[in-house]
């Protein structure tokens, strides 16, 4: 018999640091790069050109904070996301269904 369970951990394996995917820390990376290189570039003392130079490393930043039930904000977006652009038609096929529908399987085979 060779039945092998596998852990519901079982990805987390893959993951580094157990918790991000090697796009998330690019992606990531690359916002807290363009945020430094902004703010050498700029070299101001105002507040807000500081806080607008900082945007790129927050909201990469809050894009790949883990969240519960999914792996992190991007990918919640990215299902959201599929969910609308490909809707896909799906037929009631529960215990509770009009006739017209057996009727239409039946004369299909």
């Amino acid at each position: 018999m060779n039945g092998y369970l596998v852990p519901a951990n079982a990805k987390r394996g893959t993951l580094i640091f157990n918790i991000f995917r090697p796009v998330d820390l690019i992606m990531f990376s690359v916002g807290a790069g363009l945020s430094l290189l902004l703010l050498m570039i700029t070299q101001s003392s105002s507040t807000l050109v500081v806080i607008l130079s900082c945007l790129p490393v927050g909201i990469t930043g809050l894009l790949v904070v883990p969240i519960p039930n999914y792996h992190n904000v991007l990918c919640a977006i990215q299902s959201i996301l599929r969910f609308y652009n490909e809707r896909r038609n799906y037929i009631w096929r529960g215990w509770c269904f009009y006739g017209e529908f057996g009727s239409e399987d039946k004369n299909k085979k």
